[in-house]
C-alpha cells in the first residue's frame, strides 16, 4: 500500500445452487488465497452465497435462515485476516426481502448495500423476489443490527484515498447509476456484484460498460460475475471478471473459467486525477454514511507493469495510429496557422537531426494539405564548428527528396566575427562558443523569413522544453513550434512511421536520420564523428521522458517516480543511475522554466505540454529543495 498502491481481486467461487454452506467454504477459501497474494479487498458475485439462479426457493425461509448462518461463518473464518470481502446474498428487513452486498472485515458485518434496480425484462424477473433498495433501514443478521443502504462509504483511516462504494449487477447498466453519486462523494473503487448471463456480443458491451465508468467516475471499479454451477436451466454465466481503472482494464479473467482476478490500483493517481480535473463534482450529501476502518499499511509486491516508454503506445498498430494522428495534429495547426496569417512561405533549420527533420515532414504535410507548392518551403543548413559530413549530407539528400527549396549558409565566419568583437578567444568550448551558434542561425532563419514573407517553424521537442535544452533566444525561439509538445520518444516514432511509409530515395535518408546520435553539434567533431552527444550530457531520453510523463501527468513524488522507474527499466538501468537523472531532471525542470516561460505558439497533442499558456502555469523561482529531499529521505 506504500506509495497509494492497493491490490484488489474479482472473484468467481465454484458454487452450488441453494448449497450456502458449499459456497461459503468456497468463498472463505478464495478470501484466504487472495489475502496470501496481498490483495487488501476482494468482491464476489450476485447471491454468490445462495446462487443467483435460486428463483422462488427465495422465498423460503430455510434457504434464507442457511445464508446467514453461511454469511457469519465467511466472517468469523476470516476475522484473522487484512483483506475487505464483499459478498452476495438475500437480506430479510422488515416486510420486504433484499438482493444485497455484505461489506466484511475482520470479522465484522460493516454495512449492507440493496441493489436499487430490480431487472424485470426478457429473462429476469427479480421482482417476482426482491425489493428496490431506495431507503436506509436497519436489519438484524448474525444476530446484530447492520445499517442497510444503497447510500454506504466504507473508508480507510490509514489510506484515507481508500473509499469503497459497492452497487449490484443492473444497477451499473441504467442511465444513473448508484456509483455516480458515490463516486462524487468520495468513492474511489466501486465494486459491482453481478450475475451478468451471456448472450452473443454481450461480453463486449459489458467490458466497455466497465470500462466507461471507470473513465467517467475517475475510478477503479471491480466487476465480480456469476459462473460456474449457477443453474443452467435457461441462462449461462461465464464468470466475467473485470478490473479497470480509469479507462483502462487492468485485468481480465478468462471467461468460463473459475478463479480470481488480481490488479494493482493506483489510488494516488485517481485522487490525483480527481483535483485536476475541476469539473469532477465532489458532494457531501448527508444522505450518505461513512463507515470507517483500519487496514494495516503493507508493502504491495506490484504486478502491474509499466511501459518503459509511456508515451507511446504498446501495440505496433496503436503506434501507426498513434503517429498518424499527431502528424495530422501538427500539420493542421501550422497548417490554420498560415491560413490565419496569409503567409504562404515557410522557413526552418535543417540540421539533418531527428528533431528538423520532423519539423520539416509537419510543413510538408501542411502545404500539401494547402495545396501549395513545396518550393514554398525554405530549408537552411548552417553548417558549423561541429557539423558532420553525415547531417550536413543528410540535410541536403531529405530537402532534396521532399521537393523543398534548400540553402546552405555557413556560419563559420560570422560566429568568428563576433567572438572577436565580444572578446572571446574562439577557442575556448565554453557555454559561449555553443550558444553563440544556435542564436546565429536563429538571426539567419529570422532575417530570411522576413526577406521572403515566411514563417519561421520551430524544431524543438518537449524532452528538450522539459530539460531547458536549448539556447536561450537561439533555437529556443521561432514563429510557431509544431514540435512542442511532442517527447523524444515520439519524434522517433513518428519519423520511423513516415520513413516505412516513404518510398527510395526518401526512406533511406529517414532511416539514416534515425541512426544519427542526437546532438546540438555545437562542439567540433572528433575524426569527423559526432563528439557532443545529448545523452550523454543530459542522460537518457527515455528516462527523461518517464520522469516528466509521470511528474506532469500525475504530480507523483520524486520517490514513487523512482520506484516506478526502477520496475519499467530493471536489467536495463541500475537504481543508483536512475536515481542520478531523475535528480538532472528535477533540477532543470525548476532552474529552466524562465525559458518555457516565453515559449512560441505550438499545437498541443498530448496530455502532457508545457504551454505557459496552458498545461503549466510555474513561477520561474519555484525552489526544487521539497522534491529532492522528498527522494533522498525516501530511500533513508
Amino acid at each position: 500500500m506504500k506509495d497509494g498502491f492497493i491490490k484488489a481481486a474479482a472473484a468467481t467461487p465454484e458454487i452450488k445452487v441453494a448449497n450456502c454452506a458449499h459456497n461459503a467454504q468456497a468463498i472463505i477459501t478464495q478470501i484466504e488465497r487472495a489475502a496470501q497474494k496481498g490483495a487488501s479487498l476482494i468482491s464476489f458475485p450476485e447471491l454468490c452465497i445462495t446462487g443467483y439462479t435460486c428463483a422462488d426457493l427465495f422465498l423460503q425461509r430455510t434457504l434464507l435462515d442457511d445464508a446467514e448462518r453461511a454469511l457469519a461463518e465467511i466472517a468469523c473464518k476470516t476475522a484473522s485476516l487484512d483483506i475487505v470481502s464483499v459478498v452476495g446474498l438475500p437480506v430479510r428487513c422488515a416486510n420486504a426481502l433484499y438482493n444485497c452486498a455484505a461489506v466484511v472485515y475482520h470479522g465484522e458485518i460493516m454495512g449492507i448495500v440493496p441493489k436499487k434496480n430490480i431487472p424485470v425484462y426478457s429473462e429476469f424477473y427479480e421482482s417476482r423476489h426482491f425489493s428496490p433498495g431506495e431507503d436506509a433501514a436497519e436489519a438484524v443478521i448474525c444476530g446484530r443490527k447492520v445499517e442497510l443502504s444503497p447510500n454506504l462509504l466504507f473508508r480507510c483511516k490509514s489510506l484515507p484515498d481508500f473509499v469503497l462504494g459497492v452497487e449490484v449487477c443492473e444497477d451499473l447498466w441504467v442511465p444513473s447509476s448508484p456509483s455516480n453519486n458515490l463516486a462524487e462523494n468520495g468513492a474511489t473503487i466501486l465494486v459491482n456484484l453481478s450475475a451478468s448471463n451471456e448472450t452473443i456480443g454481450k461480453p463486449q458491451y459489458r467490458r466497455m460498460l466497465v470500462q466507461m465508468q471507470s473513465a467517467k467516475l475517475v475510478c477503479a471499479y471491480l466487476f465480480a460475475d456469476a459462473g460456474f454451477g449457477e443453474s443452467t436451466t435457461d441462462l449461462i454465466f461465464s464468470g466475467h471478471d473485470i478490473i479497470a481503472e480509469n479507462g483502462v482494464v487492468l485485468a481480465e479473467s478468462k471467461r468460463y473459467e473459475t478463479g480470481i482476478a488480481y490488479a494493482d490500483i493506483d489510488l494516488q493517481r485517481l485522487g490525483g486525477e480527481r483535483r485536476r480535473l475541476t469539473t469532477f463534482p465532489s458532494k457531501h450529501e448527508s444522505k450518505f454514511k461513512t463507515v470507517e476502518f483500519e487496514l494495516p499499511l503493507k508493502e504491495t509486491k506490484l504486478t502491474r507493469t509499466f511501459s518503459k516508454n509511456p508515451f507511446v503506445p504498446q501495440s505496433k498498430s496503436d503506434i501507426e495510429q498513434r503517429c498518424m494522428e499527431i502528424l495530422t495534429m501538427q500539420a493542421t495547426g501550422l497548417k490554420t496557422r498560415l491560413l490565419h496569417t496569409g503567409i504562404k512561405n515557410a522557413v526552418l533549420g535543417l540540421s539533418g537531426g531527428l528533431d528538423s527533420t520532423l519539423a520539416l515532414i509537419v510543413a510538408v504535410h501542411a502545404f500539401d494539405l494547402l495545396k501549395l507548392e513545396r518550393k514554398n518551403i525554405t530549408a537552411v543548413t548552417m553548417p558549423c564548428f561541429g557539423t558532420t559530413k553525415r547531417t550536413k549530407s543528410n540535410a541536403q539528400l531529405l530537402a532534396e527528396a521532399y521537393g523543398v527549396s534548400f540553402r546552405e549558409v555557413d556560419i563559420s565566419e560570422t560566429v568568428k566575427r563576433h567572438f572577436s568583437d565580444i572578446g572571446h578567444d574562439g577557442h575556448t568550448l565554453d557555454v559561449t562558443f555553443e550558444n553563440a551558434q544556435a542564436r546565429e542561425r536563429t538571426q539567419v532563419l529570422m532575417d530570411i523569413a522576413n526577406m521572403e514573407n515566411a514563417l519561421v517553424i520551430g524544431t524543438g521537442d518537449l524532452s528538450e522544453l522539459a530539460l531547458g535544452w536549448a539556447t536561450y533566444n537561439g533555437d529556443h525561439m521561432s514563429m510557431y513550434a509544431v514540435n512542442a509538445s511532442v517527447p523524444k520518444t515520439l519524434v522517433r516514432y513518428i519519423t520511423q512511421y513516415e520513413a516505412h511509409k516513404s518510398a527510395a530515395p526518401l526512406k533511406k535518408v529517414l532511416l539514416d536520420i534515425l541512426d544519427t546520435p542526437v546532438s546540438p553539434e555545437l562542439l567540433p567533431p572528433q575524426d569527423g564523428v559526432i563528439s557532443q552527444k545529448t545523452e550523454e550530457l543530459v542522460g537518457p531520453y527515455d528516462l527523461h521522458d518517464f520522469f516528466l510523463y509521470y511528474y506532469m501527468r500525475f504530480g507523483f513524488t520524486p520517490s514513487k517516480i523512482y520506484r516506478l522507474a526502477k520496475e519499467a527499466f530493471e536489467g536495463e538501468f541500475e537504481p543508483e543511475e536512475i536515481k542520478k537523472w531523475l535528480v538532472v531532471f528535477l533540477r532543470r525542470f525548476f532552474s529552466q522554466q524562465f525559458k518555457r516561460s516565453c515559449l512560441p505558439d505550438g499545437p498541443k497533442v498530448g496530455s502532457v505540454t508545457l504551454s505557459p499558456r496552458g498545461d503549466l502555469r510555474m513561477p520561474s523561482d519555484a525552489d526544487v529543495s521539497a522534491w529532492i529531499r522528498e527522494l533522498e529521505e525516501s530511500m533513508g
